[in-house]
């Protein structure tokens, strides 16, 4: 490089040098990304559009949901929503991290560490954690101030160690503060102002304010939604065509979650529940330990997360390839009273009116079969004591403040997921012991309906005994010789 230089200059003018080395030099220099602890624009262009904070959310509309919140709390009211605590697995290993969806959802940060803090008078306030050698070494770089402001937009950011110092003079201007109960940290709760507001009865609950704009989606999240279900429904129909040859529950999860992550997922949205045979009546079964029997049904409850938006659907199906007659005459009540539910869908219903129709027509159905003897509510109960569905957002179980009898909106996403659990001791006709099915969907309202984001995964009888007896064949038969010779 030495000698190229020399001949440079012994053949160009001063100025002409100089003209040239700046071009040399912007032409090999590589600009350099400041890594905050999580994807920016600028060093995953793939993932990020400039000016989104997330993936596919802006940061006009972060900063558009921090003015809906600072709308809906009283006047001289503060809000402080801590971020997710580190959960540690051992003494020196941690649970991977997932941000709490409060938090997430007005700052874009997905680090732990951090109290946001939001008022009429000063916006949003970022406390930030300080970046030591050590923990940089160990578990790399964090988002601090400079993140806060550049990234996150606040209007105002400072190191943490400056809360005790900053924060108390907030809250003595406040006549009412509500916080997220979820993360609350004694880094402020131990305050002697956070203390005589609380003594004042003037400490409240954030989650009835945030609830209630989580609850309907914008349009860029909808879009984060679709995707995490398509991504699903892809997972969970490639799960069914490998369960004919891999019939365990546990290969059965762990092929649902490679085909997630493998679509962009950035995590299952729950562990996923396989329960074959009598494990499906177990409603949250998790231990996905066994063997599923020639002959029994599995029921896969699965969901993924795709950039802070779940997913969530059920099906159930025999991996041998045919319901038996007991089997499919539960499966199509379950079946009816799904598709009759999704249809009940639209702006001005309720999950409660919705839940009730389904009791009523499961009701009837099981004394039809001969599951119940009597009308009793706690009869029913042991076969069936789960709501029809639940909101769907950040979280599975979505906007927990949001009633169950508030009239559906254009924008939200709802289950419906009829079910039917017959413990093996129950005392109904032999045939039916033991058998678990539910159908889950995920439903959008929309302004002249609904849409079933799920639709693409089958659920007829004979959509799935053909799926699994015309599609199955011929795949991984050197494996399935290699797991027979295993497991016999």
């Amino acid at each position: 490089m030495h000698c190229v230089m020399r001949k440079l200059t012994n053949s160009i003018s001063r100025t002409q040098f100089r003209t040239k080395i700046v071009g040399f030099r912007s032409y090999c220099s590589n600009k350099v990304v400041v890594d905050i602890g999580q994807p920016t624009p600028a060093s995953h262009p793939k993932l990020l559009k400039d000016g989104e904070i997330t993936p596919g959310i802006s940061s006009d509309e972060y900063i558009e949901r921090r003015k809906k919140l600072l709308d809906l709390l009283p006047e001289k009211s503060l809000a402080i929503i801590a971020a997710a605590p580190v959960k540690m697995m051992t003494d020196v290993v941690p649970y991977t991290f997932r941000q709490d969806a409060d938090y997430l959802y007005i700052t874009g940060c997905q680090q732990p560490g951090g109290v946001a803090v939001l008022g009429h008078d000063i916006g949003l306030c970022m406390f930030m954690p300080e970046v030591k050698p050590y923990d940089v070494t160990w578990q790399g770089q964090i988002a601090g101030v400079e993140a806060a402001l550049d990234t996150f937009k606040a209007d105002k950011a400072y190191p943490m160690r400056k809360l005790r110092e900053i924060l108390p003079d907030m809250l003595r201007g406040s006549s009412k503060l509500f916080h997220n109960t979820q993360t609350a940290t004694s880094t402020y709760t131990e305050l002697e102002a956070f203390q005589k507001l609380v003594y004042c009865n003037n400490v409240r609950d954030l989650s009835v304010y945030t609830h209630q704009l989580r609850w309907i989606k914008s349009p860029a999240e909808l879009k984060l939604m679709k995707e995490a279900a398509s991504i699903a429904c892809q997972a969970l129909l490639l799960t069914m065509l490998h369960s004919k040859t891999y019939p365990f529950e546990g290969m059965l999860a762990a092929k649902v979650e490679y085909e997630c992550r493998m679509r962009g997922a950035q995590r299952m949205g729950f562990n996923p529940v396989v329960g074959g045979g009598p494990n499906a009546s177990v409603i949250h079964y998790s231990r996905n330990d066994q063997k599923i029997k020639q002959g029994d049904l599995v029921l896969m409850d699965v969901g993924c997360e795709l950039h802070g938006y779940v997913s969530d659907l059920t099906r159930t199906w025999p991996p041998c390839g045919s319901f038996s007659s007991s089997q499919e005459e539960l499966y199509e009540l379950i079946l009816e009273t799904n598709k009759l539910c999704v249809e009940l869908c639209k702006p001005g219903a309720s999950i409660r009116e919705i839940h009730n129709y389904s009791v009523d027509m499961l009701q009837k159905g099981f004394k039809e079969i001969g599951l119940l003897k009597n009308g009793g509510s706690s009869s029913y109960h042991k076969l069936n004591p789960t709501s029809i569905g639940h909101y769907l957002g950040m979280d599975i179980h979505d906007c927990s403040m949001v009633s169950f009898d508030a009239p559906l909106k254009p924008g939200v996403v709802i289950t419906i997921e009829p079910g039917v659990y017959i413990p093996s001791s129950y005392n109904c006709p032999e045939r039916y012991r033991g058998i678990g099915i539910r159908i889950e969907d995920e439903v959008l309202i929309t302004e002249t309906g609904y849409e079933v984001l799920t639709a693409s995964i089958p659920k007829e009888v004979k959509q799935i005994e053909s799926l699994l007896n015309n599609f199955c064949n011929g795949m991984g038969v050197d494996n399935q010789n290699n797991m027979r010779a295993t497991f016999s």
